[in-house]
């Protein structure tokens, strides 16, 4: 690898990282529902808790998933 295609890699890691930072800020300023959603299960006992975040695990790889499928058709133009 030379020094460009390090530079673009870590130029494209940045831009990934800016954007899922300024999502998690969003979400933390306008108290997005992510976790405790419909369909996401808890159960609590005394002294133990067991969560498993079903429809936000379902939403999140959604978004991902089409994310992720434009940057790489952007990337191979």
């Amino acid at each position: 690898m030379n020094l460009l295609q390090i530079s673009k890699a870590i130029m494209i890691l940045g831009a990934v990282l800016l954007v899922l930072g300024g999502g998690l800020y969003l979400m933390g300023k306008f108290d997005l529902p992510l976790g405790r959603l419909p369909g996401d299960i808890r159960f609590k006992r005394e002294g133990f808790t067991c969560f498993f975040p079903l429809v936000t695990s379902i939403i999140l790889s959604i978004l991902l998933t089409l994310g992720l499928n434009l940057l790489a058709k952007w990337l191979n133009k």
